[in-house]
């Protein structure tokens, strides 16, 4: 076997090297050392090596092509780039203390977080009067139960629905009655049941009382009830409530006691009343009409607030009372007249 000394990119022949042409070979950028082939004389061959040639021949690897030649005179490229040593992070770790003081402050922002949402939730589901620095003093309300109709007869309508033009209260006006509140005393004439007229007209001066029977034998009502309770703080509060056979007779007993713009006919321990400024139409019900009054100073022994109300074919008297120079408590007053006046709705 003898060496051949290929030039870079010179032509070779096959008369040149005496070997069989083979593929083209790949030439490397340095000097390469090509083996010639050996060449097997004709006289040589034999039936076995004629077999040999006649077998198929194993297909030949794809051509890869090599590197592009370098040029005559140029450096020799090197067998491969330099690896150069990059970290995997780039930036620099911070220090260990610092990390622990970001979780520190982490978890205190979470801790806080937290604290102030149970604290926000826990306010907002407290009464005002709960809260320290945010307490007001109540109003005044009493403490009423809580209110309900009383049933009504098979087949009958309530007063102020489409079925029933004429206004009528079918359910027992007992029922109708407002409870009385908490710790309050009860009255005991006006416990909450039917009364006489002689018990109604109690509630008018002496000299007026006459007057105003002749007016409950004219329009003959049907039925009266009232309730009565005394509160800790001296409050006498009475209800009564008078029904006629019409929404008609109801409203012509209104007239002639000549209640309107005036309290009308005084009733008992009351001197100059006038119409209450801090009740307005607004106030009224829809369906019912509210007159209310309140004594003026100077009066008497007592203090007293009262008010009519015209519900279809029933008349609602509201008094309430305090003795001693201080005025009867309007707040109060006004929630018992709505309270009795929805009850009556």
């Amino acid at each position: 076997m003898s060496e051949q000394t290929v030039t870079p990119g010179a032509e070779v022949t096959p008369e040149e090297t005496g070997a069989p042409v083979a593929p083209e070979a790949a030439v490397a950028p340095e000097k390469a050392e090509v083996p010639a082939a050996p060449v097997a004389p004709e006289s040589a061959e034999t039936p076995e090596a004629a077999e040999a040639a006649a077998a198929p021949v194993a297909p030949e690897a794809p051509f890869a092509p090599g590197p592009h030649p370098v040029p005559e005179g140029a450096p020799p490229l090197p067998d491969a780039p330099p690896v150069v040593a990059v970290a995997a992070d780039a930036a620099p770790r911070p220090p260990r203390r610092v990390l622990r003081a970001v979780a520190r402050w982490t978890a205190a922002a979470l801790a806080f977080g937290v604290l102030g949402t149970g604290t926000a939730f826990g306010i907002a589901s407290l009464e005002r009067t709960d809260v320290p620095g945010l307490a007001t003093e109540g109003d005044g309300r009493w403490d009423y139960p809580d209110l309900s109709l009383p049933a009504l007869p098979a087949g009958s309508p309530r007063p102020f629905s489409s079925g029933n033009p004429a206004e009528i209260h079918h359910a027992d006006l007992r029922g109708l009655l407002l409870p009385a509140p908490a710790g309050a005393k009860p009255d005991k004439k006006l416990t909450g049941g039917w009364i006489s007229t002689e018990t109604f007209l109690d509630a008018y001066r002496e000299q007026d009382r006459r007057s105003v029977a002749q007016l409950l034998k004219d329009a003959a009502p049907r039925h009266i009830a009232a309730r009565g309770w005394t509160m800790p703080d001296g409050t006498a509060s009475r209800i009564y409530l008078v029904r006629f056979n019409s929404t008609a007779f109801a409203s012509r007993m209104i007239d002639d006691l000549n209640v309107g713009s005036s309290a009308g006919t005084p009733l008992a321990r009351t001197d100059t009343t006038d119409l209450d400024p801090a009740w307005g139409s607004a106030d009224d019900i829809e369906n019912l009409s509210s007159f209310v009054f309140t004594e003026q100073a100077p009066f008497g022994a007592e203090h007293v607030r009262q008010a009519y109300t015209l519900a279809g074919d029933t008349m609602a008297l509201v008094v309430h009372e305090r003795p001693g120079k201080r005025e009867t408590a309007r707040i109060p007053f006004q929630q018992t007249l709505i309270l009795q006046n929805q009850l009556l709705a």
